[in-house]
C-alpha cells in the first residue's frame, strides 16, 4: 500500500498541530486570567482585601470570604489527603486486582465525572439535613472533601505505581518490612505527582460554588469555628454576579481567586522542584 503521505510531512503535520494546539491553549488561558484581573486589579487595595463587606457586598472588602475560603479548603483537604494516599497506598501495593479493587477504581472515575452541583445536593440531604450539621464550613468543607477525594486518590496511586519496583525490591533485599519500605522508598519517590494531585483537588476545593453553595451558608462574618456558616469566594462572586449587586467587587473577587490559586500553584511547584533536586542530590 503507497503512502499518501511520507513519514518526513506527517512528522511535520503532527508537530504543527501540537505546537498549534499548545499554542491556542496557552492564549487562551492568557485571555481568560487578563481579562479578569484587568477588570479585577482596579478595584483591589488594602481596604479591599482586609474590610467587611457593607450593603450584601456592594461596597466594603472581602475579608471574611478570603477567610472563608482557606477556612474551607483547609476542613476539605484535611480530610481528603489522608483518605486519599492512603487509599492508594492500599490499591497499589495491598490489593491486588480483585473484582473489589477494580469497582473501587470504577467508582473512584465516576465519582470525579459526577457534576459539582450533584455533590452539594448531597452535601445538603447528608451533612446538613441528615447529620445535623446546618449550613456551616464544616458541612461545605466535607463535600469538598468527597470531590477532591477521586482527583487525590486516583493521582497518588499512578504515582505510586510508577515508582521503579527496583526501588521495592532493593528495599526488601536490604532487610526492610513492607510498610518500612512503604514510608521509606516508595511515598518519598511519589511525592511529586502525590502533590501534583493534592494541588488538582485543592484547586477544585477553592473554586467550586455549587458544592458549596448548598452546604455552607451565606454569612458575611468571619466564622469562629467549624460549625459556623461562611461565604468562601466563590460563591460571593456568585451572588455579586448574579444578583447585579456590584460587578466592580465581582471582578475585584474573580481577581483575588484567580491570584490565590496561581500563589498556591506556583509555590507548591517550586517546593516540589526543590524536593526533587534535594532528593537527586543524596
Amino acid at each position: 500500500m503507497n503512502r499518501i503521505l511520507s513519514p518526513k510531512i506527517s512528522q511535520k503535520i503532527m508537530k504543527g498541530v501540537f505546537w498549534g494546539s499548545g499554542i491556542l491553549t496557552i492564549l487562551l488561558l492568557v485571555m481568560i486570567i487578563g481579562y479578569v484581573l484587568i477588570n479585577g486589579l482596579p478595584v483591589i487595595n488594602f481596604e479591599f482585601l482586609f474590610s467587611d463587606p457593607i450593603d450584601s457586598g456592594r461596597a466594603g472588602g472581602i475579608f471574611p470570604m478570603i477567610v472563608s475560603t482557606i477556612y474551607v479548603t483547609f476542613v476539605a483537604l484535611v480530610v481528603a489527603i489522608p483518605l486519599g494516599i492512603g487509599g492508594a497506598v492500599y490499591l497499589a501495593e495491598y490489593a491486588g486486582e480483585s473484582n473489589i479493587v477494580k469497582a473501587i477504581r470504577f467508582g473512584s472515575e465516576t465519582l470525579a465525572s459526577i457534576p459539582s452541583i450533584v455533590f452539594g445536593l448531597f452535601g445538603y440531604a447528608f451533612f446538613v439535613i441528615y447529620l445535623g450539621l446546618g449550613f456551616c464550613v464544616l458541612s461545605g468543607g466535607l463535600t469538598l472533601a468527597l470531590m477532591a477525594l477521586p482527583t487525590i486518590l486516583r493521582t497518588a496511586e499512578v504515582s505510586i505505581e510508577s515508582v521503579p519496583r527496583s526501588y521495592t525490591e532493593g528495599s526488601l533485599a536490604l532487610g526492610a518490612n513492607k510498610w518500612q519500605t512503604i514510608y521509606e522508598v516508595v511515598l518519598p519517590a511519589a511525592i511529586p505527582g502525590i502533590i501534583t494531585g493534592i494541588i488538582l483537588g485543592m484547586a477544585r476545593a477553592i473554586e467550586e460554588t455549587a458544592a458549596i453553595l448548598y452546604t455552607v451558608g451565606a454569612s458575611l462574618a468571619v466564622p469562629v469555628s467549624i460549625f459556623d456558616p461562611a461565604r468562601p469566594l466563590p460563591l460571593h462572586l456568585y451572588t455579586l454576579a448574579t444578583e447585579g449587586i456590584s460587578m466592580p467587587n465581582a471582578y475585584g473577587t474573580a481577581a483575588v481567586l484567580v491570584i490565590l490559586i496561581l500563589v498556591i500553584t506556583i509555590v507548591t511547584n517550586a517546593l516540589v522542584d526543590r524536593y526533587i533536586k534535594k532528593m537527586m542530590g543524596r
